[in-house]
C-alpha cells in the first residue's frame, strides 16, 4: 500500500461550525470498550485510558452510547436520570476527565441522548405510579384506561419493538405505554415538563463538554393521543417498516410531522454555543422522510440506515448513493454512511450473508446456517469500509470493526443480556453478538477488555483480532483504517461525486476531485484498473496489476 500526500485539507478544527460534515465518528459501546476497575463492565476511565487508540486511528470525534445510571434493561437505553453518570460505570468527574483529554488530543464528545423514554426506576416513573389516575405527574408518560369491562385489555394493539403489546398494566388498572422494554415507559412529548426538562439535559451536557448529540428513536417522540386512540388492525403496522402503509407524517407514534417541532426548539439551544453543538437522528424512516430531520434549523444530520441494509451489489449501491447525496444536498446536510452499530450484525459477517437470509434466524444457528467464511467476510468488509471513506460526508465507525471483528454468533442463550430474547418469547436472539467486549491483547482473562473477566464471554478467535496483535503489522486490519483515515483527511475536497464513465457490470468507479478516484470491484473475478497512481488497496492487486474480488482501490 502507498499513499500520496497533499496539502489541502477540510477545516476540522475545534472551532469550526461545519467540522461534522465530512467526519469520522467512532461509536463507543462503553460497558464494551475498555474496564479499568476490573469489574467486568467496561466504564469511562477505561475509555479515557484507552483515547489514545482513537486519536493513532485518526477519528475526529467520538459518540458514547449510554453511560447514564441505568439497570440495563436494555443496554442502558433505559435511562434513570439523563443527567448522571450510572455508579458502575463512573462519575460525572470522570465524564469530565474523560472529555478534557479527548479535547487535548483532538476529538470531539458526541454524547447519546434517550428521549422517547425514561427507565421505570426514573424519579418520575415512580411518582406517577405513586400519583394515580389523572395526575399531573402521569401527564409526563402515555396512561390509559384499558379496554373491555374491567379494563382488563390494552388500550390498542399497537405493538413493541421487542416484541408483544406496547401496553404494560400498573397495579390501579390503569396502562403505559412502552414501544420498547415495559421498563422503558414512553413520555408524552405533548407535555411542556418533558420538554423543559430536555432543554436542560442538553444545555447540561453541552456545558460539560459535549460536542454533540446522537439522538435515539428521534423519530418517535410525537405521537397521536387524541381520544380515541386509534388501534392500526395487525401487529406489523407496528413497526417502522410499515411507514409506507400510511401518508407520510401520519403514522401514530413513528415520524409524525408535529416531532419537528422539537427539533427546531433544540436547535435555537445548540447554536447559542460557539461553535454550534452537532446532532445526528436515529431515524428509520425513508430517505425522502429522514432528510427533514437533517434540515439546518433541526439536527442538522440523520443515520443513512438504507446504506447500512444495503447489500453488496454494484447496481444497488450506486443508486442508493446517488439518491443519498442528492437528499442529503436537498436538506443542506452532508450525508452520512454507516456500516456496522450496536444494534446489528456487524459487517464482516453480514455482508457474506446470500441476499435474502433472515439475520435472525443466522443468529439462531449460531452463525452455521449458513456458514460464513470469516476470511472472506474480512477481504468484503475492508472493501467496504475503503469505499465508505471515498464517500463524501460523514462516516461513523463502530468499535472493533477497525479489527475486522465478526459477530459473535454462537453466543450460548444462558449468556444472552438483549431484552429481546426473553420479551420474544426466546424467538429472536437479539444483539448480543455485535456487543461483545473488546480484545486489546492476545491473552489475559478477558483480552485486555480489563484486569478481570468481561460481561459477555470473548471466543478465543478474538486473541487473533486484538489490538495488540494488529498494532504496526502491515496489512492488518487495523493499519488499513489507519492508512485510509490518514489519506482521506488528506484527499478531502468538497461533498460531492462524479461516477465514472465505461465501468465494468459489477464495478464501482467514481471521481471526488482533482483526479482522485475509488474503485470498488464487487464480483467474483478480478478486473482491470484504470491508470494511475495506486494510492491505497484494501486487499493485495491480484496478478498483473489486476483488482481482485471484493477488493477497494483509491487512485490518484
Amino acid at each position: 500500500m502507498t499513499e500520496r500526500t497533499r496539502t489541502r485539507t477540510p477545516d476540522l478544527s475545534p472551532q469550526h461550525p461545519d467540522w461534522w460534515r465530512q467526519a469520522v465518528i467512532y461509536q463507543v459501546y462503553p460497558r464494551s470498550f475498555a474496564d479499568a476497575d476490573g469489574d467486568g463492565l467496561g466504564d469511562l476511565k477505561g475509555v479515557t485510558e484507552r483515547l489514545t487508540h482513537l486519536a493513532a486511528l485518526g477519528v475526529d470525534a467520538l459518540w458514547l452510547s449510554p453511560f447514564y445510571p441505568s439497570e440495563l434493561a436494555d443496554g442502558g437505553y433505559d435511562v434513570a436520570d439523563h443527567r448522571d453518570v450510572d455508579p458502575r460505570l463512573g462519575t460525572l468527574d470522570d465524564f469530565g476527565a474523560m472529555a478534557d483529554e479527548a479535547h487535548r488530543l483532538g476529538l470531539k464528545v458526541i454524547v447519546d441522548l434517550v428521549p422517547n423514554h425514561t427507565s421505570h426506576r426514573h424519579v418520575w416513573f415512580q411518582e406517577a405510579l405513586r400519583a394515580g389516575p389523572g395526575s399531573a405527574a402521569r401527564d409526563r408518560y402515555v396512561f390509559r384506561d384499558g379496554r373491555g369491562a374491567h379494563g382488563e385489555r390494552p388500550p390498542t394493539d399497537w405493538q413493541s419493538v421487542f416484541g408483544g403489546s406496547a401496553w404494560q398494566r400498573v397495579p390501579d388498572g390503569q396502562w403505559y405505554l412502552h414501544l420498547f422494554a415495559p421498563e422503558q415507559p414512553d413520555l408524552n412529548w405533548d407535555n411542556e415538563e418533558v420538554r423543559a426538562d430536555f432543554r436542560t439535559t442538553l444545555r447540561f451536557w453541552s456545558d460539560r463538554g459535549a460536542d454533540g448529540f446522537r439522538v435515539d428513536v428521534a423519530h418517535a417522540l410525537a405521537k397521536d393521543l387524541d381520544e380515541p386512540l386509534r388501534d392500526l388492525g395487525a401487529p406489523e403496522l407496528s413497526s417502522e417498516a410499515a411507514l409506507t402503509e400510511f401518508a407520510p407524517g401520519t403514522h401514530p407514534f413513528y415520524d409524525r410531522d408535529e416531532v419537528h417541532e422539537i427539533y427546531r426548539d433544540w436547535r435555537k439551544i445548540l447554536d447559542a454555543y460557539a461553535p454550534p453543538r452537532t446532532a445526528v437522528a436515529e431515524a428509520w424512516v425513508p430517505g425522502a422522510r429522514r432528510t427533514l430531520y437533517a434540515r439546518p434549523d433541526e439536527l442538522g444530520q440523520a443515520f443513512n440506515f438504507e446504506y447500512l441494509r444495503a447489500g453488496w451489489d454494484a447496481d444497488a449501491l450506486r443508486a442508493l448513493i446517488t439518491a443519498s447525496l442528492a437528499d442529503a444536498h436537498a436538506a443542506g446536510a452532508s450525508a452520512t454512511w454507516v456500516l456496522s452499530n450496536h444494534d446489528v450484525v456487524r459487517h464482516a459477517s453480514r455482508l457474506m450473508l446470500p441476499p435474502g437470509t433472515d439475520d435472525n434466524a443466522w443468529l439462531l444457528s449460531g452463525g452455521h446456517a449458513p456458514e460464513v467464511d470469516e476470511a472472506a467476510g474480512l477481504r468484503r468488509a475492508r472493501a467496504a469500509t475503503l469505499l465508505m471513506l471515498a464517500l463524501p460526508g460523514s462516516s461513523y465507525l463502530y468499535q472493533g470493526e477497525e479489527l475486522g471483528l465478526p459477530e459473535v454468533a454462537d453466543l450460548p442463550t444462558e449468556v444472552l443480556q438483549d431484552p429481546v430474547w426473553e420479551q420474544t418469547g426466546r424467538v429472536r436472539k437479539g444483539r448480543d453478538g455485535c456487543r461483545v467486549p473488546l480484545p486489546w491483547t492476545t491473552g489475559g482473562p478477558s483480552y485486555g477488555f480489563g484486569p478481570g473477566g468481561a460481561w459477555l464471554p470473548q471466543p478465543q478467535r478474538f486473541a487473533a483480532y486484538a489490538v495488540e496483535a494488529q498494532d504496526g503489522v502491515e496489512g492488518s486490519t487495523l493499519e488499513l483504517y489507519r492508512a485510509a483515515l490518514r489519506l482521506r483527511r488528506k484527499l478531502l475536497d468538497g461533498e460531492t461525486l462524479t461516477w465514472a464513465d465505461d465501468t465494468p457490470p459489477g464495478v464501482l468507479q467514481f471521481d471526488r476531485h482533482d483526479g482522485w478516484r475509488c474503485v470498488t470491484n464487487l464480483t467474483g473475478t478480478a478486473v482491470p484498473l484504470p491508470a494511475g497512481e495506486l494510492l491505497l488497496s484494501s486487499a493485495p492487486l491480484a496478478r498483473g496489476g489486476l483488482l481482485g474480488p471484493d477488493t477497494t482501490a483509491w487512485l490518484a
